[in-house]
Formats: C-alpha cells, structure tokens, sequence
C-alpha cells in the first residue's frame, strides 16, 4: 500500500494536539483536574525606631511581610468529591532567602460535607479572624497583642505561647456554608510525645455566621501541656464585623489563659479597625490594647506576665493605594506604647524591646498578587 505524505495543515494540527490538552487539563470546567501557581510579594522600606526607658534608637530597614510563592490543585474524583493539594513555601524579596513548604501546605479532600486534609496549616483559631485586621500579616499586623505573637510555623513545642499559629503535624476540618453558618476544628497532633514526656498537643474550634455585611465569630484553642505536665492553656475569642457601603468596622474581643509549674497567668485583649474607602484608595486604622496580666504565676509567657503596668495599646494608621487589579502601593505608620513593666514587640520584623520602651515604624510598601 503506497505511503501517503501528510499535508501542511494535517502537521499543524497534530502538532497543536499536545496544546490543546495542555489547555483543556488545566481549564476546570472540562477536566478531571487542575494545577494553579499563586503568589504573594509584599516589601516595604521601613525606619523604625524604639524610644523610651533609655533606649532610643531607630534606622532604616527593608521588611520582608511573609511574600509566598505556591503550587495548588485539585484532582475530581466524582459525586462532589474531589482531592485536594497546596505547597506553599515562604520567600523573601529583599534577601532572595527562601524554605520550601514552609506556609501553609495541605493534602485531602474536598466534598459536599466540607473540607478534610492534613499538613502544616493555621488553625482554627487562627484563621477565624484574620480578617479582621487590615494590617495581617505586616510589621503592624495585631499579633503583637492579639493571640500573644505570631508562630509562623511551629510545632506543640517549639511555641507554647501564641495562638495565633500555623501548626506542623495538624488535622483539619472546614465545614461548607449552612444558610450563612460555618465551622472549624483543628487538632495539633502529639508528634513530641516520645521526646517530651508530658505529651503535648492542641486541639482548635471556630464557628462563625455570614448574612449580608454582617460577620460573628466564635473561636476557641486548648494547648494540653504546653508549659508543664498536667497543664492545660486556652484562649478564646469573639468578634463583630459589619460591611456598610465604603466602611467596614472590626471588633474583637479575647482572653488568654496559661497555668505554668508555678501558677495561671491570664490577660485580655481588644481590638478595633476600620477600612474606609476613600480616593481610590482605602484608609486604614487600627487600635489594639492589652490588659494588664493577672494571676499567681512568676513566669512571662510570650509576650505576657502577671501585674501592674504590664499593659500596652497599639495604634496603626495606613492608606493603600491599589495601582492595579493585583499590585497595590501602601503607607503605614505604627506605634506599641508600653506600660512601665511590659516589653510588647511587633510579631513580625520585631525590634528587641526593653521593658517600658515604646517600637515605632514608618512603612513605604508595595505588594503583588499573582
């Protein structure tokens, strides 16, 4: 049979065959899965600055504000199931450092009874306000009072202090939208266990209800022997949140408790923003306070120790400005004012804060999403 030399038009076409697949596998509406790249770059110029309680001092700096770069997917598995990925791996800008999965990574599965997967992932807790503050995560974020400083990436061990954490070794669970409710649990897994005796883990729940601009949320943790054996840390928290036409009010309100080998430690927190649309733009504000601690315990914990003066308020004011759909320029200036005895810090880019001593910043910031 005599061979039949294939036209001009038939090369092209075959030669698009590997193309049109390509496009068809990672367009979800036709196929059995998809692969998503992501990011975040957010840098800033900051001068910072610590004055009082003789230690005045302050310099220019480049921040890094958590910038991530990440691969997602999802593989249908039918019946409204699906399996779902996410490596997510921190990167840094301004220095070119960098660890691979080292935000929030994940594997499991989606379905119409809600989200289950495992990794390394924020709580609960953690996750059921963020939003709430217009500054997370920056220098100025309210980790510096809220939730006791920020645990980037932690496991039951190496920070028994913050709640406001991305856990190693976690399980979670989301639930879907029931009529404008929805719930969280985590559960920090004992990994240490047979390297600490008194068996660490957490254990993290958060409910919230959605209808219109209105946002309630409810969030509870409990770190079981963290500080010692036979000791429990809980926090819990609430808050308000109402979406008007061009603003948008944030309220919380938590508590923090801890027993440690020598007593309980316990300290309240509030915080209050506001986003407002103006000129393009929105301008941002922010005041965070932290109570003075309470309770018969010696040790400081984070941030925290029992007494007079050892309180703090934190005000933030900022404007950004999006220059596109995915890049946006911002300003902020931020302020922690320290009682007599407290040494608050930023929770991220931090500045080694004595006792009394009150950290600043300017920041001149750009971010893109991609």
């Amino acid at each position: 049979m005599p061979r039949i030399a294939p036209t001009r038009n038939a090369l092209i076409g075959a030669a698009c065959v590997p193309f049109v697949l390509l496009a068809c596998a990672s367009t979800p509406a036709s196929a059995q899965s998809s692969l998503t790249a992501y990011g975040r770059l957010n840098t800033a110029v900051e001068y910072s600055w610590v004055s009082g309680a003789s230690a005045d001092r302050g310099w220019a700096r480049m921040t890094n504000n958590r910038s991530v770069f990440g691969l997602r997917g999802t593989e249908w598995l039918g019946n409204g199931w699906s399996t779902i990925f996410q490596i997510e791996s921190g990167i840094s800008p301004n220095n070119g450092e960098g660890q691979i999965a080292s935000r929030n990574t994940r594997l499991g599965f989606d379905s119409p009874y809600g989200t289950f997967f495992l990794g390394q992932w924020h709580t609960a807790y953690t996750e059921a306000t963020m939003g709430f503050d217009p500054y997370y995560p920056t220098t100025a974020g309210y980790m510096a009072l809220i939730g006791n400083g920020s645990a980037a990436q932690t496991d039951n061990v190496q920070n028994t202090s913050s709640f406001d954490r991305r856990q190693k070794n976690s399980l979670h669970y989301r639930s879907p939208d029931w009529n404008g409710f929805s719930g969280g649990f985590s559960w920090g897994t004992p990994e240490e266990r047979t390297s600490t005796p008194r068996d660490p883990q957490l254990f993290s729940w958060s409910g919230g209800y959605t209808n219109g601009g209105l946002s309630l949320v409810l969030a509870y943790e409990l770190h079981r022997n963290y500080q010692a054996a036979n000791t429990h840390d809980d926090a819990i928290k609430t808050g308000l949140s109402y979406q008007f036409p061009t603003t948008r009010i944030n309220l919380l309100y938590e508590q923090l408790r801890y027993e440690t080998a020598t007593g309980t430690l316990a300290r309240k927190g509030y915080y209050v923003s506001v986003v407002q649309q103006l000129g393009g733009g929105t301008l941002t504000g922010a005041v965070g306070v932290a109570a003075n601690g309470t309770g018969s315990a010696d040790e400081t914990v984070g941030f925290i120790k029992s007494g007079s003066d050892t309180g703090a308020v934190q005000y933030t004011i900022g404007y950004d400005y999006p220059l596109s759909k995915r890049t946006s320029l911002y300003g902020y200036y931020s302020r922690i004012r320290n009682r007599a005895n407290a040494a608050y810090d930023f929770a991220i880019n931090d500045l080694s804060v004595p006792a009394g001593a009150s950290p600043q910043t300017v920041a001149l910031g750009l971010k893109v999403y991609f």
